[in-house]
């Protein structure tokens, strides 16, 4: 029996953003998917998911879901087996996005998520493609599903998340790095700095997708997980 696979979505989405790789995978290892609900700090959220996830188990995380990993990761290194970081940043916030943060969670909490998601986040989640239209309703779906206080929560804790630099220098488990070749808000050069802080890991580079390469481009991401998590 393989080792189970913990998946960790991104902001404002849930199991949907994995459904490509749950079709692929899910025959050879028990999935678990976690949203990142239930607390506003990315310390909270990882002690959440550690306290339900099998005690030993293979992680992989995009955007947000990756930072929360890599704070997994910080706090119990033993029980994950391997990693994978999808389209993700090690580093904290920059101070000057706050405000243009806490103003996007008043707007959401006052009834313009929808808005919030359309005008401001959206048009920087993918690359052009056939697909484009198709993803992003989904996204706004996964978005809506999820609703104005766990956006709030979630840009909280992205706005505070820690730096984890120093984390992935003390990673020794197998480790891949994925990014879409167009990400506008994980660039390369976000994905290089992790490949250089990680031992051993791997970095690849998807081309025709942009931040959220696991629907943009289903079959390369899936054969690159697939040899992480046979290897």
């Amino acid at each position: 029996m393989h080792e189970p696979l913990v998946l960790l979505p991104g902001m404002m989405c849930d199991g949907r953003l994995f459904t490509p790789q749950l079709s692929a995978l899910s025959h050879q290892r028990a999935i678990m998917v976690v949203p990142l609900t239930g607390a506003s700090t990315i310390e909270a959220l990882a002690r959440s998911i550690l306290a339900i996830a099998p005690p030993r188990f293979a992680l992989a995380g995009l955007s947000m879901g990756g930072i929360v990993a890599m704070e997994m990761i910080r706090q119990e290194p033993g029980r994950i087996s391997r990693l994978a970081l999808l389209d993700t940043n090690a580093l904290a916030d920059p101070p000057k996005l706050g405000p243009t943060r806490e103003a996007q969670v008043k707007r959401a909490l006052k009834g313009g998520l929808r808005a919030v998601m359309r005008d401001e986040m959206k048009p920087n989640y993918l690359t052009d493609g056939p697909d484009r239209e198709r993803i992003l309703n989904l996204c706004m779906e996964m978005a809506e599903d999820l609703g104005p206080q766990i956006f709030a929560d979630q840009s909280t804790a992205i706005q505070h998340r820690p730096d984890q630099r120093k984390t992935l220098e003390t990673v020794t488990v197998s480790t891949q790095i994925i990014c879409g070749e167009d990400d506008r808000l994980c660039p390369l050069a976000r994905h290089q700095l992790m490949h250089d802080l990680i031992s051993g890991s791997r970095l690849a580079v998807i081309p025709g997708a942009g931040h959220l390469p696991t629907l943009e481009q289903p079959d390369l991401t899936n054969r690159i997980l697939n040899e992480w998590l046979t290897l």
